[in-house]
């Protein structure tokens, strides 16, 4: 049987369950987001973020097997959201507005969750690798495509090791942070690029 015009053009049907998933996977991230702001990372429980989200404790560890991947999960959903990866067309740009945009999630809740995971990797081997690869990996994989397109425009020397220049961008943001010892904010982001960029022109 043919269709007319109008029915033609309707959109295809939605699927309501995955639609709910969805909502509700973003329901639980939320809820451990939000507990993690004032709970340290052992003081939160699959139940209370069950009560918080409106998600069973029983579709949680569905999709999670323990409470540690999903607030890590939150807190990588909370930085791809915080920190974009801004391609403006200048090297030197786009790792100050990113480093920027570190230095203010870093600063606020998500620095204080990412302190607590560095130290729940250390007595739990497992959860540092998945940390490591979820977020550090991940992250680094984006801030090597800003590198790449500094030495394709001839911003950034050819031949440098990208790795370690990436340490000395990225470092001292979090060695102040664990260490305290100095400020984190707009100003040292900028000078820390800056002066990064001084050597690798």
């Amino acid at each position: 049987m043919s269709l007319g015009p109008a029915q033609a053009e309707l959109p295809p049907p939605r699927r309501p369950g995955r639609q709910r998933s969805l909502a509700a996977q973003a329901a639980v991230l939320d809820a451990t987001c939000r507990l993690m702001e004032h709970t340290c990372l052992r003081g939160v429980t699959t139940e209370a973020i069950a009560q918080l989200s409106g998600v069973s404790k029983a579709t949680i560890y569905k999709w999670w097997p323990n409470k540690a991947q999903v607030a890590l999960d939150a807190f990588l959903a909370s930085m791809d959201r915080d920190v974009p990866t801004p391609d403006t067309g200048s090297a030197l740009a786009d790792f100050t507005a990113q480093l920027k945009s570190v230095v203010g999630f870093y600063t606020g809740p998500g620095g204080r969750a990412f302190c607590q995971f560095i130290a729940e990797g250390q007595s739990d081997p497992a959860f540092l690798a998945l940390f490591r690869e979820r977020f550090l990996q991940s992250r680094r994989q984006e801030a090597r495509g800003m590198w790449r397109r500094g030495v394709a425009r001839g911003e950034i020397r050819a031949g440098l090791d990208s790795e370690i220049v990436l340490d000395l961008i990225y470092g001292p943001v979090i060695f102040r942070l664990l260490a305290g010892h100095g400020p984190l904010d707009d100003r040292e982001a900028e000078a820390i690029v800056a002066t990064v960029f001084s050597g690798i022109r």
